[in-house]
């Protein structure tokens, strides 16, 4: 990114596109906010708006604690109902 801190609300209007990316990512298992973010090229504070909502929403939880104090996040697999 070019350094600028965004508004709040332009971050989260981002979820629905970041979605995939983070998902993408988190196909090769489990990740903390810090991994996800370099991987998106994207701020830690900014990823940390999109995990939560994806937590909060079903598409990921917590997998572990690392000896950091950070959680790996990994996605929630849905079955079709």
């Amino acid at each position: 990114m070019n350094g600028r801190v965004r508004d709040v609300r332009e971050v989260v209007r981002e979820e629905m596109l970041m979605r995939d990316k983070i998902l993408d990512v988190l196909k090769d298992g489990p990740k903390t906010v810090p991994e996800i973010a370099q991987a998106v090229g994207y701020p830690c504070h900014e990823v940390m708006f999109w995990v939560m909502g994806m937590r909060k929403y079903g598409h990921l939880c917590e997998d572990e604690l690392t000896d950091e104090g950070y959680y790996r996040y990994r996605a929630v697999i849905k079955e079709d109902s």
